[in-house]
C-alpha cells in the first residue's frame, strides 16, 4: 500500500505539556535515584513545534516510508514554514491526493521517493497538479 495521509489535525495550543526533564543517561540496569538529576521542566509543544501557526499533524496510512522510520498509524508533525529542500520528507498533493515521500531534486527534475524497495519513485511532471503542503519534522509512534 502506498503511504497516504489518514487524517489531518491542528495542534491545540491552549494547553501546555510540561514534564520533568532528567539530564542523565538512562541505562537498562538497576534504577538510580532520579530525583538528584532533575534539570527542570520540558514543554513538548515548545520542543516539537517551531512555527505554531504553520504546523499541523497527520496520521499515516501505508508502508512506503518504513525505512525512514515512518510506520502505519504514526503521527507526523508537519511544518509549512520550512522550505522543502532536497532530501526532506514532505507531505505533497498530487492531482488531489495527499502522499508522504522524500523529495529529491536530481539533474533538474523533481522526484518523490519512497523509503521502501517495494515502491517506485515518482517523477513530478509538468502536467501534474503538484503542491507541497509541508515538511515533516518529527515522527510520533509507540514502541
Amino acid at each position: 500500500m502506498v503511504t497516504k495521509i489518514e487524517a489531518i489535525y491542528y495542534p491545540d495550543r491552549s494547553t501546555e505539556c510540561e514534564r520533568l526533564l532528567f539530564m542523565v543517561p538512562v541505562t537498562a540496569g538497576f534504577p538510580s535515584p532520579a530525583e538528584d538529576y532533575i534539570e527542570g521542566k520540558l514543554d513538548l509543544n515548545k520542543q516539537l513545534i517551531k512555527h505554531p501557526s504553520a504546523t499541523f499533524f497527520v496520521k499515516v496510512m501505508g508502508d512506503s516510508m518504513i525505512h525512514a522510520g515512518i510506520h502505519p498509524g504514526d503521527i507526523l508533525i508537519v511544518d509549512r514554514a520550512i522550505e522543502p529542500t532536497d532530501k526532506k520528507v514532505v507531505i505533497a498533493v498530487i492531482d488531489g491526493d495527499l502522499t508522504l515521500k522524500r523529495i529529491r531534486m536530481i539533474k533538474g527534475k523533481v522526484f518523490l521517493m519512497p523509503e521502501n524497495e517495494n515502491y517506485e519513485p515518482l517523477e513530478i511532471k509538468e502536467e501534474m497538479n503538484f503542491e507541497i503542503w509541508g515538511v515533516v519534522t518529527n515522527v510520533i509512534h509507540t514502541l
